[in-house]
């Protein structure tokens, strides 16, 4: 039933997608003259990788934290993995914490980009993608844990003892909740486009896929630049599916959403978004790759 649920969310997702795909390409002939915001789509490909690496170190973090301090555990933190030696039986329930101080993370800066989103492009599409990846990251790892009892949070559910319904009524608010939040966040990146961008549904359909969908996919192999090199799956699937069971339903959502808060004062450069990335990088390449042991 879970299987069946998350394969239901995705096809959902992706109609619905192709349907606002679909808007925006009859809009073609009416905004053909409109040059594409390169400069827009390049800040948040670069924002989304840096949310994403960000968002998925602080996973590792609190994954090590409470392992290091339970006795008879030694643990060590890589910038996108972790490891531990010992045995204690909470391990297994401190596999679950990752993904906690995700989904607060996201839900704290979804309550900024609702409250407080920044005057700037830049800043604004910062705080969504981290809102996107702290929720996504973590409600994805809800349906996956009930799917598998060797996942992080398939250890937790089953260290708590949890049923299988309860397992696949988490996973099914999981699945509701990313719908969800994929289409207020396609209202938030409408939010950062000039008031004469948005002209009809297409338009809208249109500008979430050039500062959206387009950035979260093209990101996928820059992301995997960060990563500590393992298994494909690892290295290339995590990220790929991250991007995917958001995008899709931020992209479906593009038509019928309004814009969330008034348009940002200035347009965003891609320098800073680009030194950022690279400082990141070098932290996680010399500083994080060996390992920190806790």
């Amino acid at each position: 039933m879970i299987a069946a649920a998350a394969a239901l969310y995705l096809l959902a997702g992706l109609l619905l997608c192709l349907a606002s795909l679909w808007r925006a390409a009859r809009r073609h002939r009416a905004t053909a003259h409109l040059a594409w915001p390169w400069r827009q789509t390049l800040c948040s490909l670069l924002l989304y990788t840096l949310a994403f690496n960000l968002t998925f170190f602080l996973q590792e973090l609190f994954l090590v934290l409470p392992k290091a301090l339970t006795p008879g555990l030694h643990a060590t933190l890589y910038h996108n993995n972790h490891s531990w030696q010992g045995d204690n039986p909470l391990a297994r329930l401190f596999q679950g914490t990752g993904a906690l101080a995700t989904l607060v993370s996201g839900l704290l800066c979804l309550w900024l980009t609702a409250r407080r989103p920044g005057r700037t492009a830049n800043v604004r599409l910062f705080l969504i993608w981290m809102a996107y990846c702290g929720c996504f990251m973590a409600l994805a790892q809800a349906v996956v844990g009930a799917l598998s009892e060797a996942s992080d949070l398939g250890m937790a559910m089953d260290f708590l003892g949890l049923s299988p319904l309860t397992k696949a009524l988490a996973a099914l608010w999981a699945l509701l909740m990313m719908a969800l939040i994929g289409w207020w966040l396609s209202g938030a990146f409408l939010g950062t486009a000039d008031a004469d961008t948005l002209d009809g549904r297409g338009m809208r359909g249109r500008y979430v896929f050039q500062v959206a969908t387009v950035p979260a996919l093209a990101a996928v192999p820059l992301i995997a630049l960060f990563r500590v090199p393992r298994e494909l799956s690892e290295v290339l699937l995590v990220p790929a599916v991250v991007s995917v069971v958001g995008v899709v339903w931020v992209q479906a959502a593009a038509s019928s959403s309004r814009p969330r808060g008034a348009p940002p004062v200035r347009s965003g450069s891609a320098a800073m978004p680009l030194a950022a990335l690279v400082l990141l990088l070098l932290v996680f390449q010399l500083v994080l790759r060996g390992g920190i042991a806790f």
